[in-house]
């Protein structure tokens, strides 16, 4: 599956933006669906995940209750919704898949697309 993030920007705080991620290739509702980001000079980090269906989800503790992550299958297309944004939360943005069930280790995704930078400005 080839997966194609979108919809970073720049942003103030406390502003929102959604990232989409538009999947092509093979049969998407077959994939766990992730967001990590990776800010500058930091590790990659886990975001949100989705599960196959869409009926499941997990957060990072630093974006619960801010991000929520989305799918609509039927689009081959899995959403990022950032509302109140944080100076911390700049990083770039990339979407990854997986088959079986979600996870926040990143070397157990298979298929990664290029990531979208997100700036939030204070």
């Amino acid at each position: 599956v080839q997966l194609q993030a979108s919809g970073g920007g720049l942003v103030q705080a406390g502003g929102s933006l959604r990232l989409t991620c538009a999947a092509s290739g093979r049969t998407f509702s077959n994939y766990v669906v992730a967001w990590f980001r990776q800010a500058p000079g930091k590790e990659r980090e886990f975001v949100a995940a989705v599960s196959w269906s869409g009926g499941r989800t997990n957060y990072a503790n630093s974006v619960r209750g801010r991000f929520t992550i989305s799918r609509d299958n039927a689009k081959n297309t899995v959403y990022l919704q950032m509302n109140n944004l944080k100076p911390e939360d700049t990083a770039v943005y990339s979407c990854a898949a997986r088959t079986g069930s979600y996870d926040q280790l990143a070397t157990r995704y298979d298929y990664w697309g290029q990531g979208t930078l997100v700036t939030v400005s204070s």
